[in-house]
């Protein structure tokens, strides 16, 4: 969890439902909140002109999405809305400046956090410019894997995205996705059980 949800409360944030595809904010719109997931998945995305959605980012129960247009002053550079029913937390943007100004340890973990994100969005780029479909998808999958750092770490990790969703992350079609997962099945490095995708936690 990025804050806890005791000092969102105490700064003024207040929790919102939003249904399964409903929308959040716009793409060119203004940042005037910030946003940390309660219950349920958020993803933000772009479409291109003929329509093809890339997703820039996938947040789930605890992960905050959304903030470098609040610190940067400019629009959001893509739209977000919700994969699931969701609980969204919503703090004011001068309640949030506030929070990070009162408590400096958030602040650092913030800017751990926007690092992080950019060196996914560099890795990304080079996959998508540089690899074939089968190493793009795996190391998305296993970008992931990491990033979890659950107690089931030794266990096989089960991939939570869809084929469409994997496709929207990594420039692909879903065809050509279906296929990688496929190869990477034949060569051991994914298994797939009960149409689910997992990854060894060896890998």
């Amino acid at each position: 969890m990025v804050i806890d949800e005791g000092i969102l409360e105490s700064y003024g944030a207040k929790a919102i439902s939003l249904k399964k595809n409903e929308v959040l904010f716009l793409e060119g719109s203004s940042a005037l909140n910030y946003y940390q997931v309660a219950e349920g998945i958020v993803k933000m995305n772009n479409f291109s002109a003929d329509g093809q959605e890339f997703i820039q980012g996938m947040f789930k129960d605890g992960e905050s999405f959304g903030e470098p247009p609040l610190f940067g002053g400019f629009p959001y550079p893509a739209n977000a809305d919700a994969v699931i029913d969701s609980l969204i937390w919503k703090l004011p943007k001068e309640n949030f400046i506030k929070l990070l100004k009162e408590n400096f340890e958030l602040h650092l973990k913030f800017c751990a956090i926007l690092s992080k994100r950019l060196q996914f969005k560099a890795m990304m780029a080079k996959e998508i410019s540089s690899y074939t479909p089968e190493h793009r998808v795996l190391t998305l999958i296993d970008y992931f894997k990491k990033k979890e750092d659950t107690e089931s770490a030794n266990n096989d990790y089960e991939v939570p995205f869809t084929r469409q969703q994997i496709a929207d992350m990594t420039g692909l079609r879903v065809e050509t996705v279906i296929r990688a997962i496929k190869a990477l099945v034949a060569k051991k490095e994914l298994q797939i059980i009960k149409r689910k995708v997992f990854r060894a936690y060896a890998a």
